[in-house]
């Protein structure tokens, strides 16, 4: 039985700032999350896309944000169990709670902070008859490594933001990139569009609309595929076909557990501190759901800090949190070389 202060679902962004929230107020953390590493979507499905809206970063890395959230956190020690799904709650006479995963793995903690952001991700898949005979076999939707594409020919199927991104992005790693969309209007961002176009016309990649894949060929792996253009048709040589139409997210196990669902999201009190309506359980992050609610990180950092005071009362109802400023108190963790630098930013700030 894994024991701990607050038992956080979900290892994204919003789930490991919590982690430092807690530890400033010497609550000891423990994450469950699904994926074999921390960092959420940020980490398995778009590690080199930048975000624009982190406060002090006009652009950064989705995974270079995960590193710097793993390296704020490490002073305060949270543990981990990767690689295993939450699917069950019971909660004790003595009002605390545990969490089983699908390993058999047992949580026990007086509080639950679910942060499982949009969910577990199913692909959506092209109506295409022997597509799940070629999937790991040149058919992916998830581009986890780059590198894996290196001089092979590439076809990527979508005409959204991510279609365009690794479009863009995989030009300069693969021998080929051909970019295929039903239609000839993009979804993407404006700018990225005219990327592709300039790409097109510069004949560094193939540019393929209306059109669609409609069959794949192969022996033990995917050698070529067809597409479908209006009356015609035209088969490519092909070692990955990378079909880029969303992610349907679903919060599986979790909308069991008797909380307040509201079209896939879990609905909570905004009002104080993003408690559910099962006291002691907390929803931050994109997985929650009130008036207003914007799905950015940012919102997702600002929730944890205030389920995070909530929680401290809860667990600690005869103390009283008085709020300290880091550049006074500083963290757990700091050694003696960054305590003096926070004292003397103070001394200069007087």
């Amino acid at each position: 039985m894994i024991k701990t202060d607050i038992l956080i679902i979900g290892a994204g962004p919003t789930g490991l700032f919590a982690v430092f929230e807690a530890g400033l107020l010497k609550l000891k953390c423990h994450l469950i999350d699904s994926l074999p590493m921390p960092g959420g979507q940020c980490a398995e499905i778009y590690p080199k896309k930048p975000i624009y809206d982190i406060p002090s970063h006009p652009e950064i890395m989705a995974g270079d944000l995960v590193k710097n959230l793993e390296q704020q956190i490490a002073p305060f020690q949270p543990g981990f169990t990767l690689g295993e799904s939450a699917v069950s709650i019971e909660k004790t006479k003595d009002e605390q709670f545990i969490v089983t995963t699908d390993q058999g793995t047992q949580h026990q903690a007086p509080v639950v902070a679910i942060a499982g952001g949009l969910g577990t991700f199913e692909p959506r898949k092209p109506p295409i008859e022997n597509l799940a005979q070629f999937e790991n076999k040149g058919v992916d939707y998830i581009i986890r490594d780059p590198e894996r594409y290196r001089d092979k020919k590439i076809v990527i199927a979508g005409g959204g933001d991510s279609a365009l991104d690794w479009t863009i992005f995989l030009e300069k790693v693969a021998a080929s990139v051909t970019l295929i969309h039903r239609r000839n209007e993009f979804r993407g961002a404006l700018d990225s569009v005219e990327k592709v176009q300039e790409l097109k016309n510069e004949g560094r990649i193939q540019l393929i609309t209306p059109a669609e894949v409609t069959s794949l060929y192969g022996e033990t792996a995917l050698q070529k595929i067809r597409v479908t253009q209006e009356s015609n048709s035209i088969e490519l040589e092909c070692d990955h076909l990378i079909p880029l139409f969303g992610l349907t997210p679903k919060l599986g196990p979790i909308a069991n557990w008797g909380l307040e669902i509201e079209k896939n999201a879990i609905k909570v009190d905004n009002s104080l501190d993003y408690q559910t309506n099962i006291p002691g359980i907390y929803a931050i992050g994109d997985v929650n759901t009130y008036p207003g609610k914007l799905k950015l990180i940012l919102c997702g950092f600002h929730e944890a800090t205030l389920m995070c005071q909530s929680a401290f009362a809860r667990i600690y109802p005869e103390k009283r949190n008085v709020l300290k400023y880091t550049t006074v108190s500083g963290i757990n963790g700091f050694d003696g070389t960054q305590k003096q630098a926070v004292k003397s930013t103070i001394k200069s700030i007087e």
